[in-house]
């Protein structure tokens, strides 16, 4: 592993929702954040609500895309990863950010694979909410600038003014 900064990423497991995406991917390319997307994708990464969402971001963005969540697990096998859902046991500020981190969010729908989580539950966190079961969870992109900026925070912003 090299000495040079990666800062933190995104990794979107399965997204759903176009517009989602977009502006996930608006937020990475302002942040310098590398953005990972996991197949499948409920979209085309060329379709025009996409880049709507992202404006004229797209060409500022570094993007990855995985065919699959296994391809993304193996090839990122020695890097530190945080699980945003629902379900996670720790709150997202309580955790110690550091360069390099990645943080996976899941499918609007049904957020990560309940397999994933349960192996690994001591780097599942999540965003606090009320107790109604009725809201179930905070949109995605919401979601995601949330805890992004918690760890760019923790990172003194590194590269952003």
């Amino acid at each position: 592993m090299d000495n040079m900064k990666k800062g933190v990423e995104v990794v979107l497991v399965t997204p759903e929702i176009p517009g989602n995406t977009g502006n996930i991917a608006r937020s990475c390319a302002a942040t310098g954040t590398k953005l990972h997307l996991v197949r499948p994708l409920g979209f085309q990464i060329d379709e025009k609500s996409v880049k709507r969402a992202g404006l004229d971001y797209w060409e500022f963005l570094s993007l990855e895309v995985h065919d699959s969540l296994e391809e993304f697990l193996d090839k990122y096998k020695d890097r530190r990863m945080f699980l945003a859902t629902t379900k996670g046991g720790h709150i997202y500020s309580d955790s110690k950010f550091v360069d390099g981190d990645m943080i996976l969010f899941g499918a609007e729908s049904k957020g990560l694979p309940k397999e994933l989580i349960a192996n690994n539950k001591d780097c599942a966190i999540r965003i606090p909410m009320g107790e109604d079961a009725r809201l179930r969870s905070l949109n995605l992109s919401n979601a995601v600038n949330i805890i992004l900026f918690e760890a760019l925070r923790q990172l003194n912003f590194d590269g952003l003014s």
